[in-house]
């Protein structure tokens, strides 16, 4: 029996949406919109429901991730619900020592040098996560025929993390490693990557409808770098998800370089940040959607200067097999909520004919 064949019944209603549509290549009602971070600091319900608890605490309670999942739509009808967790999660669960240090990021107790280090990760399997398919589980109850995209951090960003023991700018350690010990690196990539498959089969399995891919910081990378060291490692946990018959979304930050390779990864539909035009994006990512891409800042210009923005990213997205709007990257946490309830309206009425 096949993955697909395992995966939970969805509602009905979700073979029309038109976020899954967009997603599939097929004719949509009209664009479908979401946003990156849309689950997170910009909204005050959130930053209630979260107040003296932990990132990760937060992560690991199925009530509360399923209650934040649901907040961005409600309050915008966004088209798509993207699952609470953090890409270190994962890491968490399987017993690796890290935590989420407020205004710092991921920060790991004893990061990756050596190949006894990379053994003494485990695998990851559902019993690691049940708070994971418990909230899954909850959410597509919940949320009906609005589809849940499901998540996981990118081989390249979640090893950089490991290895530098919390974010860089340079990624040296995480370069030095891979140049200079690639046994260690491709036995860490392997490791990971098999994480992320197995967390992402997890959502799937549960019911989510979609996944995506977040590679935040493969753009410190050379493309014959990406595709020697990265690609693979990235293409095994996207063949994993294609086997559970949803639709892979990949997106990268400062990927510009990198579109044509993330598509060939095993891509459905590419993500693009706000540094690079659709319709230079386009052409680079072969027969596949893409998603995005207004630049994140542009929701603190006046309503009408964004949304003349947000119509030239449709206007773009038209030439695309098929186009889901986004944000460039993810909601700024000041991010007035307000601005993009606008933002969504407007997207969604915006005539396609």
């Amino acid at each position: 029996m096949s993955s697909a064949a395992r995966t939970p019944d969805r509602h009905p209603g979700l073979h029309d949406s038109a976020f899954l549509k967009a997603a599939r290549g097929e004719a949509v009602p009209h664009t479908p919109v979401w946003y990156m971070r849309q689950a997170g600091r910009s909204l005050p319900e959130y930053l209630r429901v979260r107040e003296g608890i932990g990132m990760l605490e937060s992560c690991m309670d199925a009530d509360l991730v399923t209650e934040i999942t649901l907040q961005p739509v409600r309050r915008y009808g966004v088209d798509a619900a993207i699952f609470f967790s953090d890409i270190v999660l994962p890491l968490k669960a399987v017993g690796v020592d890290l935590d989420i240090k407020p205004g710092i990021g991921p920060v790991v107790a004893s990061p990756v040098r050596t190949l006894a280090d990379v053994e003494a990760i485990p695998d990851l399997t559902a019993e690691h996560v049940p708070f994971i398919t418990a909230a899954v589980r909850a959410l597509v109850g919940e949320l009906g025929a609005t589809p849940l995209i499901g998540f996981a951090g990118a081989p390249f960003t979640v090893a950089s993390y490991l290895v530098e023991g919390g974010p860089s700018k340079e990624h040296a350690k995480t370069k030095a490693m891979m140049f200079g010990a690639p046994d260690v690196w491709d036995a860490l990539m392997r490791k990971i990557a098999g994480i992320a498959a197995a967390y992402l089969t997890v959502q799937v399995e549960a019911g989510a409808s979609a996944v995506q891919l977040f590679d935040s910081w493969a753009g410190a990378l050379t493309p014959a770098d990406y595709r020697q060291h990265v690609m693979p490692h990235s293409t095994r946990v996207l063949a994993a998800a294609g086997e559970l018959g949803v639709p892979r979304i990949h997106f990268g930050v400062g990927t510009s370089n990198l579109l044509p390779l993330m598509g060939e990864a095993g891509a459905d539909v590419v993500g693009v940040d706000w540094r690079t035009p659709l319709d230079s994006a386009i052409p680079l990512v072969g027969d596949r959607g893409v998603q995005g891409n207004l630049d994140p800042t542009l929701v603190f210009a006046p309503t009408d200067v964004m949304t003349a923005r947000a119509a030239e990213v449709i206007e773009a997205g038209r030439a695309a097999k098929g186009h889901i709007f986004n944000l460039g990257h993810g909601v700024i946490p000041s991010t007035d909520p307000a601005q993009l309830e606008r933002l969504t309206e407007f997207v969604q009425s915006y005539p396609l004919d």
